[in-house]
């Protein structure tokens, strides 16, 4: 059995993803706003939704709901993003938590989301069970993940990385984790949700130089490890290396990618 499926996630991923808290919240969390808008145009928010963002990381999408006129909870493994995130806005519940037991009741949320978070649980299983017990009957889920490897041109500095961690146990978590195979609808259906849509959209990320590139791409939880693994010039060296093809003539770097929207309904009899 993995250290992670003892501890749950947010031991392991709070410490990760808090290491590079200011590049995440003004450079890289804004790579995932073309998923965020989707998200928000099918949902058409009504004023008093109650709506809980899983992994709310810095607190982007959770002010965009909160603007829309939700009543936001939020909820990160990182006590640094959470800081983050109460810098944003201050008309959103923000908390520290553990996205595989949920301090709230059942059948308090409309809506749950979690964008790019579910696929770094350590049972991933376990954590849409729970969202599906704090959602209210009928209540809708919205889970934002990577699309198909070969849709995304990050996938290549993402292997970079790779090259500089210890070879993963099988099944452990990671920016793929759920992509392949279908993966993340089965274990939705087999949760109790409902798939009412499923859209790979297009995502731009579109830096204005290299150096604003890397601090944005370093500032991600499996960089972190990397880094704890390999030391920070070596990680360093590697991505700068992987982000070269991706520089333009103009000093931007571009990448173009796809993020996997799928939308669920509780199943839920009570």
């Amino acid at each position: 059995m993995s250290d992670s499926s003892i501890m749950g996630s947010k031991a392991i991923q709070g410490e990760l993803w808090g290491q590079q808290p200011k590049n995440w919240a003004e450079i890289q969390e804004q790579t995932g706003k073309a998923g965020y808008d989707y998200a928000l145009n099918f949902l058409d928010l009504k004023t008093g939704d109650k709506l809980l963002d899983v992994g709310c990381g810095s607190g982007l999408f959770s002010s965009f709901a909160s603007a829309a006129g939700a009543e936001v909870t939020a909820i990160d493994a990182s006590e640094k993003l959470i800081e983050e995130a109460k810098r944003r806005t201050n008309s959103v519940d923000f908390l520290i938590g553990e996205m595989e037991e949920l301090p709230f009741d059942h059948n308090t949320f409309d809506i749950v989301c979690g964008f790019n978070s579910f696929q770094y649980a350590a049972n991933v299983k376990n954590a849409l069970e729970e969202a599906g017990r704090v959602l209210k009957k009928h209540g809708r889920i919205v889970v934002m993940i990577w699309g198909n490897k070969e849709d995304c041109e990050a996938a290549t500095y993402l292997k970079a990385v790779g090259s500089l961690l210890p070879p993963p146990p099988p099944g452990a978590p990671g920016p793929f984790a759920l992509s392949e195979n279908r993966l993340l609808e089965n274990i939705l259906e087999e949760s109790g949700f409902k798939i009412i849509d499923n859209t790979d959209i297009s995502s731009v990320w579109d830096y204005p130089d290299k150096d604003i590139a890397l601090k944005g791409l370093i500032s991600a939880g499996p960089v972190a490890r990397a880094i704890q693994n390999s030391g920070f010039e070596k990680v360093y060296e590697t991505v700068s290396k992987a982000v070269g093809p991706y520089v333009k003539n103009d000093g931007h770097v571009v990448y173009h990618n796809k993020f996997r929207i799928v939308i669920a309904k509780s199943n839920k009899v009570v």
